[in-house]
């Protein structure tokens, strides 16, 4: 039996619910529902304008219905009084087959079909900018090598602690918060979970971590290069597959780095797939520019551009930071949160079950010596040729499925076409006087 709402509301003194799901684009979108109506939508599911979000729709589709997954309701710490539900769509009876969520949980319930069941973790960076967001809040923050810069994490205690602290209440286990790589740059690292409860707590993070900032007289920002000549903000991603029970680990082995061949393959099907999928996992024009980036201040954009893999070494794609688990270091801070899992596990366990060699291990700094790696694929420069190398892919449509990767597409399109019909300074300073 599923978690009775209206139950809930009474016993945890909840006044509204916020019925969300989650766009093609990573957009939230919500309902607050009063408690008082919470049991009709939780039978009947809150209505939506599809054509309204970043779906494939058009304005005269009949109402979309968010039915909410009631067992993963997350209480508000700062605010308990509203609960945040994420839903899965519906039109009619029958399901959205491109809904972000729906095609997560299809990825799942096809690896546990197959015997297997997918753990993962995320390491979401975020910069604090000041409210227009046109540069880091912090005036003193200004080291060339700011990481770990205890001086200027502490500045932003009160933010930092207070934003830990609700993540405990939480039970996600927090267990670390530090400064990143950038001036104004920082990360909160909590405990893995399975790939969907890791999916839907992202999308949670990324509203809670913006909700607070405001609230602390700041801007939050998860862009993947929001500032020139800083590193950019990845979502490194934690992967490991278990039994289809969820008890035991199949990482290990006695192959490579202490891997298992099932981890290897892993590995290969995220490889093999990588660029294919990179419009999942950079999907804005900004993602490029973060993947592709000159020398950053620090000295390294921590970001890779080649589709290699390595030991515990992070200017590689893959990393392996122990025999438990690999780490796969291209999604950036505007991926989808349920599309970056779906295409994560997907591809991982595409790779399990096609025992996909991931070839060559390289343990050399591919910042300095990546020119002499001459046969290993190169990431997309661009969006356009990210969209190229995803509508011509075979493998991807196999486990995201043919419907969301078309209506992907169709919406990247009209982005990108969008984005073409700008003028920028940049294009005025280089030709006006051609």
């Amino acid at each position: 039996m599923p978690t009775d709402l209206k139950k809930v509301a009474k016993e945890k003194g909840i006044r509204f619910f916020l019925i969300s799901f989650t766009d093609l684009f990573g957009v939230t979108r919500s309902k607050l529902v009063p408690a008082a109506a919470i049991a009709d939508a939780q039978a009947d599911g809150a209505g939506f304008a599809g054509f309204a979000a970043h779906l494939d729709m058009s304005p005269a589709d009949t109402d979309m219905f968010g039915l909410p997954d009631a067992d993963y309701m997350i209480q508000l710490p700062w605010k308990p009084e509203v609960a945040w539900v994420p839903s899965d769509l519906f039109l009619g009876p029958d399901s959205v087959g491109h809904c972000p969520r729906t095609v997560l949980k299809k990825v799942l319930a096809d690896g546990k079909d197959n015997g297997y069941s997918v753990l993962t973790g995320v390491e979401c960076e975020f910069f604090l900018l000041n409210p227009d967001g046109t540069a880091v809040a912090d005036e003193f923050d200004t080291r060339p090598k700011p990481c770990y810069d205890q001086q200027a994490v502490m500045r932003r205690y009160d933010f930092i602690a207070e934003l830990s602290d609700h993540m405990e209440t939480l039970g996600w286990g927090p267990y670390q918060n530090d400064h990143e790589d950038a001036n104004g740059q920082f990360e909160q690292n909590w405990g893995p979970a399975d790939a969907l409860t890791t999916a839907d707590r992202h999308v949670f993070y990324k509203y809670m971590v913006k909700t607070l900032a405001e609230q602390h007289g700041l801007r939050a920002t998860f862009m993947p290069k929001p500032l020139p000549g800083l590193t950019g903000n990845g979502t490194h991603c934690h992967v490991s597959v278990w039994s289809k029970d969820g008890k035991t680990n199949l990482m290990k082995g006695d192959s490579q780095l202490g891997l298992s061949d099932l981890a290897l393959n892993l590995a290969g099907g995220l490889l093999q797939n990588a660029a294919e999928m990179t419009l999942i996992l950079n999907p804005i024009h900004n993602s490029y520019k973060r993947i592709n980036a000159p020398r950053t201040t620090s000295g390294a954009t921590w970001a890779p551009n080649t589709v290699t893999w390595s030991g515990n070494n992070r200017t590689h794609m893959i990393r392996v930071p122990a025999d438990n688990r690999i780490e796969c270091r291209l999604p950036d801070g505007a991926a989808n949160p349920y599309l970056l899992q779906a295409a994560i596990a997907g591809a991982g366990l595409h790779g399990i079950m096609n025992k996909t060699d991931p070839g060559k291990r390289y343990d050399i700094d591919m910042y300095a010596e990546g020119h002499t790696v001459k046969d290993a694929p190169k990431l997309p420069l661009n969006m356009v040729d990210a969209m190229h190398l995803f509508e011509g892919s075979r493998t991807v449509p196999e486990f995201l499925g043919q419907e969301l990767c078309d209506a992907y597409l169709k919406l990247k399109r009209i982005e990108w076409a969008d984005f073409m019909h700008h003028f920028s300074d940049w294009e005025r300073r280089n030709g006006l006087d051609v």
